[in-house]
């Protein structure tokens, strides 16, 4: 069992900007083989357990994950040489966090940027590489940026959870109109606090429901141009 976490969280660029940028939850090894290098959390599957419950079980004893908006099954790996030793078949589930949340970490796990992996154990690269794209082509055909976004949030806000995690710029307008005619989020009545500038305060927007369903089987969010 091995998890794909992601979430989308602020990366320093220059001195003091920061950009949101789809992270990945990885685990240094501590032991041979492919020792120092960075892995997938996850384990082997208990005798009197489903997929879904051991792996829910592994992100919150080992990474003390419990902040996990959505969890899903996505693909089996079962390549005879993907291990050393014994032929191991692995069992891939997606998993996000939201923005705003800040789960404790064991000092051998980080989140990293999924556009600059450091050097990763096995299959995991492909691994993390596939529910990248999953999640991509998820985000234009179901409402599951539910489970990367706060709460509340302003248009700004979502454009850049949603930018960070297709990979492209994405338009907050064109993305209000998408959305809203799904009706996939809906407006809050209330405003989000003013900025140092000053100016209009932003309306805040909630996604209409947190449980997971498709919203339109057909639609794909396009890279501008």
């Amino acid at each position: 069992m091995l998890a794909v976490v992601f979430q989308v969280r602020q990366v320093l660029q220059a001195a003091t900007k920061r950009k949101p940028a789809l992270h990945v939850l990885l685990w240094q090894r501590a032991r041979e083989p492919e020792k120092e290098k960075w892995s997938l959390p996850g384990g082997r599957l208990d005798s009197d357990e489903d997929l879904t419950s051991s792996v829910s079980r592994q992100l919150a004893e080992k990474v003390d994950l419990k902040e996990l908006a959505h969890l899903e099954q996505l693909a089996v790996f079962s390549d005879p040489a993907r291990v050393p030793g014994p032929r191991t078949i692995a069992s891939t589930f997606l998993g996000l966090v939201p923005s705003p949340a800040t789960p404790e970490l064991p000092p051998d796990t980080r989140w990293h940027p999924v556009s600059s992996l450091p050097p990763m154990a096995f299959d995991h690269a492909p691994m993390v590489e596939h529910a990248r794209t999953r999640l991509v082509a998820k985000l234009s055909y179901t409402n599951i940026g539910f489970a990367l976004a706060p709460d509340e949030f302003a248009l700004s806000a979502l454009r850049d959870i949603y930018s960070a995690a297709l990979g492209h710029p994405v338009d907050a307008t064109n993305l209000q109109r998408v959305l809203e005619r799904r009706h996939v989020i809906t407006r809050t009545g209330t405003t989000a606090r003013s900025g140092r500038s000053g100016g209009r305060p932003a309306a805040l927007y909630r996604f209409t429901d947190s449980r997971y369903r498709v919203t339109d089987e057909f639609a794909a969010l396009r890279p501008p141009g």
